[in-house]
């Protein structure tokens, strides 16, 4: 069934990308359509359980990919209004002005992008603003040059955490408050909805206290009239008019039942797996190979950061009731004894004892055996964690692929002894200020799956460019080969830097809507 309505442009994707574009077109007063294949996710007590959130994955998708053995796997990836920025934690950092150029690291070149950051430095900005992101210029030593300061300040450091930034500096290394998207207000709590709890980086906000798409931009985006927002609408084909040079109709499943919406601009923002799989799975006579393929590059150089979790054991109380606030870039570009890139280090949120893995130091297994419940609480008391975070180098045969139903990632790690040097000179600066005995990397995922579950920096898979023939988007992310097609979402990136890439995600598809503003007058 076609539906009657014509609009001026489509949005398929309510997260960084999608949520954050139609938030910027939707003064425009143009007729907008959002499509979000999910719901919006509930509140309810268990967002804040370790438990259901982090063991029992109640809030991921339970659909199943496959590797490149063809073996299945559950990934870690939410499909709610507001996409994964449901369930971030918040991180909000530009990349470095010197990710925008040509890189060479020890696995092989970063390749240059076709803008700079001076092209996207205004729409940084912008992004802060509109992401309530607080932070404090001027600390980090790889920080980018910046037109306005943060517009919130700094979330403080509580006093386990300004403990570690002290000796961090004490050792010799630059740690800077972490920019993060909340809404905070330390000076009146009363005005606050975060409320600094322990249950923030993995886990819904209960509060709405976190930054994200659908709290910040579908909101308020809503109470427009011209905005609608339709949900449990999953895209699954973009049909093409008899020239192949446009999308005439978008065809979703709603409610049990076919749908095809037409709109005047169609722009793809499902995130940079499922956006690749969508073009390839549209292929027809003109698009042989998937939509916008002719170069062969959709759904190749799939990037999604070479990534460490790691606990910090001691035998003294973490009292901190938030803990990410910390962030380390001393060894972004290298180290005296590496001339290559290692990457970014930061805390994570809070480690419970819900999700500490089944094992633990040899010095503890006596504890476990007589009092395991009692015992895991007493060592997740006593922890801090770190994320360790290497760029992911963009490959070609590191690729989303479609067979029928099935998404297939075919996918092997690279940069991997970059990612190894930052991990022990990272445990060698803990055991230095902090006589920490034990470090144990362990997994995020409870289950302790492979890693190519992780899919939560997911970029690269429609690279833009100015080249047809090596890449998918043009500047504007419109696609080379379709008029009226726009990908906004983690696909162009052409690296992955080694910050996360939300902000970004973000200031792009503010870039894109003032492209799209123009183009629908």
């Amino acid at each position: 069934m076609t539906t009657s309505t014509h609009y001026d442009a489509i949005v398929i994707g309510t997260g960084a990308g999608g949520g954050t574009l139609a938030y910027h077109l939707a003064p425009s007063g143009k007729k907008i359509l959002v499509l979000e294949r999910g719901g919006f996710l509930p509140r309810e007590k268990e967002n804040w359980s370790a438990l259901e959130v982090y063991q029992r994955e109640r809030y991921h998708t339970q659909e199943q990919w496959y590797d490149v053995n063809n073996k299945a796997f559950r990934p870690a990836t939410n499909y709610w209004v507001g996409g994964n920025t449901k369930v971030y934690g918040a991180a909000l950092l530009r990349l470095r002005e010197r990710d925008f150029e040509q890189v060479e690291h020890q696995d092989g070149i970063s390749p240059e992008w076709p803008l700079k950051y001076q092209d996207f430095e205004p729409y940084y900005t912008q992004a802060e603003q509109l992401y309530d992101v607080h932070g404090q210029s001027g600390c980090d030593p790889t920080e980018p040059p910046m037109s306005l300061p943060y517009p919130y300040p700094a979330v403080r450091h509580e006093s386990r955490m300004q403990e570690l930034a002290n000796a961090f500096t004490k050792a010799g290394l630059h740690p800077f408050h972490l920019p993060l998207g909340l809404k905070l207000n330390e000076v009146d709590k009363s005005l606050s909805a975060c409320i600094r709890c322990n249950t923030c980086d993995g886990f819904p906000c209960l509060t709405q206290g976190k930054a994200d798409a659908e709290v910040n931009c579908l909101q308020p985006a809503r109470n427009h009239p011209n905005i609608t927002l339709i949900t449990e609408a999953k895209v699954t084909r973009l049909h093409t008019s008899a020239s192949g040079r446009e999308v005439t109709h978008v065809e979703a499943e709603v409610a049990g039942e076919t749908q095809r919406f037409t709109g005047d601009i169609v722009v793809v923002a499902c995130g940079a797996i499922n956006s690749a799989a969508l073009l390839l799975r549209s292929l027809n006579e003109h698009h042989p190979h998937g939509l916008a393929n002719h170069s062969g590059l959709v759904g190749r150089h799939l990037m999604k950061h070479g990534c460490t979790a790691m606990v910090q054991l001691t035998t003294k109380l973490n009292p901190d009731s938030y803990q990410k606030t910390i962030c380390i870039s001393d060894f972004y570009w290298g180290d005296a004894d590496f001339p290559y890139p290692m990457g970014l280090i930061q805390n994570t949120g809070n480690v419970l004892a819900d999700m500490l893995p089944a094992e633990v130091p040899a010095l503890l297994a006596p504890l476990l055996k007589m009092r395991p419940g009692a015992e895991l609480k007493a060592v997740a008391d006593r922890t801090v964690g770190w994320w360790l975070q290497t760029e992911d180098l963009p490959d070609p045969d590191n690729r989303v692929r479609v067979e029928g139903d099935r998404l297939h990632l075919e996918y092997k790690l690279n940069n991997i002894e970059a990612g190894s040097r930052l991990i022990k000179r990272w445990t060698g600066i803990l055991q230095q200020v902090d006589r920490t005995e034990h470090l144990v990397p362990f997994s995020i995922y409870p289950r302790n799956m492979m890693p190519i579950q992780s899919v939560g920096h997911q970029c690269g898979t429609c690279r833009f460019g100015e080249d047809p023939n090596t890449s998918v988007l043009d500047l504007n992310c419109r696609t080379h080969d379709i008029d009226n097609l726009y990908v906004v979402d983690g696909s162009f990136f052409p690296s992955s830097a080694a910050v996360n890439p939300t902000l970004t995600i973000i200031a792009n598809a503010l870039r894109v809507g003032d492209h799209l503003l123009e183009r629908l007058k």
